[in-house]
């Protein structure tokens, strides 16, 4: 439910309805916008009688939400919001380019690397530390050692960082060294993560599980929310579907929904969703033009010798030509590129 006040309504009279709220044992949510204030409320409706909610002074009308995600339903929250991370943030308004090796293999390679996607304009460094691997005989991650090369690299090029976290152990290490992580495709639904990660506190990149719909995408949002963190961010990566002529199928109407659905900011990642480096760059181009508020996009000194999905990376050269050609894009878009 939420509870929509006059255009203009008074400080006090908008707190005269929290309080009644809030002494009904009820949550409540308040989104302040230009022109009209919004309460989100979150908990048992029942114990709150629409009728007595409209008699108060200022109130307009009162609206039921029937999705089972609130804090991150944009009823609740109208305006779109902005994840800040590091020196940078994402959405809106903008196009954020994350960039960077799938596996973190050594200081030298992550140096190099950071280097580069920082000047052809990446403002985030990803790298993954903890990679959850289909088989078990897969390189698994350097680990803590590979979260401090992160941190090294942060501190050479100014780059935001973010890296994937599997467990409460590598979220506790992630949060010493990086300023986002990411709960990764496969560990969509493993609630129990979800909820350490909003206690974190810490920006979570929240990718697409590998066969969830959009609703089970967004209750997994709301599980991080719901623990006091609203700095998510939502990655479509591709869903599996019976096409195998690339790794996944690129959902891009995905972004659209979204952004009629949710507050929250989304972005695009066209290496995993494809799985082949040349048709990284006209689906990152197709997500700009969706609306996406930004790319994560896998970047490797040597693809052809990398230990986790070389074949989806693009060299330096690749990289810098793609930013080049996506700046007309994103400022068609209105959404110019963060550098």
């Amino acid at each position: 439910m939420i509870i929509v006040m006059k255009p203009g309504a008074e400080p006090r009279n908008i707190k005269a309805v929290l309080s009644f709220v809030e002494k009904n044992g009820l949550q409540t949510h308040l989104s302040r916008g230009e022109e009209v204030t919004i309460i989100g409320i979150v908990g048992d409706k029942s114990k709150l009688p629409t009728e007595n909610l409209i008699s108060f002074k200022d109130v307009d009308h009162v609206v039921p939400v029937t999705e089972s995600y609130k804090l991150a339903n944009k009823k609740f929250h109208p305006e779109p919001t902005a994840v800040k991370a590091g020196s940078t943030s994402v959405g809106p308004g903008t196009m954020t380019i994350m960039a960077g090796p799938c596996a973190v293999e050594s200081e030298e390679q992550l140096m190099t690397i950071a280097r580069a996607v920082k000047k052809s304009g990446a403002s985030f460094l990803r790298g993954g530390a903890y990679k959850p691997r289909t088989s078990p005989y897969s390189f698994q991650g350097l680990e803590a050692e590979g979260l401090r090369y992160m941190q090294e690299a942060a501190r050479e090029t100014g780059l935001a960082t973010i890296c994937e976290v599997v467990s409460q152990e590598a979220i506790e290490a992630a949060s010493k060294y990086v300023d986002m992580i990411q709960i990764g495709a496969r560990n969509m639904q493993n609630f129990i993560l979800l909820k350490e990660a909003g206690r974190s506190g810490m920006p979570v990149l929240l990718k697409r599980g590998l066969c969830a719909t959009i609703d089970e995408w967004l209750n997994a949002a709301e599980y991080i929310i719901a623990e006091g963190n609203p700095n998510v961010v939502l990655c479509e990566r591709g869903i599996r579907t019976f096409e195998t002529a690339t790794r996944n199928t690129l959902d891009l109407s995905a972004v659209p929904v979204l952004k009629e659905k949710t507050h929250l900011p989304v972005i695009v990642d066209p290496s995993h969703s494809t799985g082949a480096y040349k048709y990284v760059p006209p689906m990152a181009k197709a997500a700009v033009a969706s609306g996406a508020d930004g790319l994560m996009i896998e970047v490797h000194d040597n693809p052809s010798c990398a230990l986790s999905d070389g074949p989806q990376s693009l060299t330096f050269e690749n990289f810098d030509r793609l930013t080049g050609e996506l700046a007309p894009f994103c400022e068609l878009a209105g959404r110019p590129l963060i550098k």
